[in-house]
Order: structure tokens, then sequence, then C-alpha cells
């Protein structure tokens, strides 16, 4: 349909780094997947990324990764929306007439036996929590730079 004017970002996720690569500019976010949330009666977001630690110094927090379990790739999986949706919208930019992005969502890593349905249905919704009109899954090894050329290709024809 209008998928060229929506941007396609490739999200790899790790609890070590979250990386967000928008295929039509090409800019890319890298940052530790850390929130910064106040201790405050009603919580707010203090930093993401690298001033979360920075941001949680200034008044009573705490430091989030909610990519950092032992078991499972989410462990808070409210935080981790939150984390995704900002850094999404710093990715795409602020604009009136900004179309929703199009989000290629690769957790890194390697369970043993696997991701479970339970863990890819919560980054499906994590994606489309995050503001994604269309959510792309994808798991194993990272892809290239020709791989995702072909994909961001392919998917502004569709």
């Amino acid at each position: 349909m209008l998928n060229y004017l929506s941007p396609l970002l490739y999200i790899t996720i790790s609890p070590e780094l979250l990386t967000i690569r928008n295929l039509k500019t090409g800019t890319v976010i890298a940052e530790v997947p850390e929130i910064a949330i106040s201790d405050s009666p009603k919580p707010k977001i203090l930093g993401v990324g690298a001033m979360a630690r920075t941001a949680a110094v200034s008044e009573p927090s705490k430091v989030l990764n909610p990519f950092a379990h032992p078991r499972t790739m989410v462990s808070d999986f409210t935080m981790a929306e939150q984390l995704l949706k900002y850094q999404v919208r710093r990715s795409v930019g602020k604009s009136f007439f900004s179309a929703s992005p199009r989000i290629l969502l690769h957790p890194l890593g390697d369970p043993a036996g696997g991701f479970t349905q339970v863990e890819l249905r919560a980054f499906r919704e994590l994606a489309l929590g995050a503001g994604a009109s269309q959510m792309y899954l994808k798991t194993g090894t990272p892809l290239t730079d020709a791989e995702l050329r072909a994909i961001s290709a392919k998917a502004s024809l569709e």
C-alpha cells in the first residue's frame, strides 16, 4: 500500500544492547537497554539508555533493564514497552505527519529450546505497543546489510 512512507526499523534486542536502525534514513541508535523510573507516588521516566544512570542520580529512583533475566528475555513488560516506545520515537523523529514505522524486531540470543510462544508473543506486543503499523519478528542470526537492503526494497514495493 503506502509502505514507502512508513520507515522500516530493524531492532535487535539483547540484555546488553538495544539497537535501532532506521533503514529509510540510515540512522542507528545503539544503547544499553536501561530505563530510570522515579520512586515518587506517580512513577515517571527520568532517562533511558546511557542517560538512565545519570538521571537516576538527580532524584530518588531505580534503574531497570527490562531485558535482563536469567530465564527469559522480557523480565518487565511494561518497562520494556516504555523503553522501546521512547527509542522508536527517538529514531523516527517527531513530525506532525510522520507515519507509524514498520518494525522488524530481532531478539538476539539462543535460549535452550528456542524462544517460547509466550516470549514471541511478548515481542510482537512490544513492537505494536511501541507504535508499529506492521510488525515482523526474526530469530536466529543477525541480518547483514545486504539482507536488510533486500527486505527494505521488497517491503517498500508491497
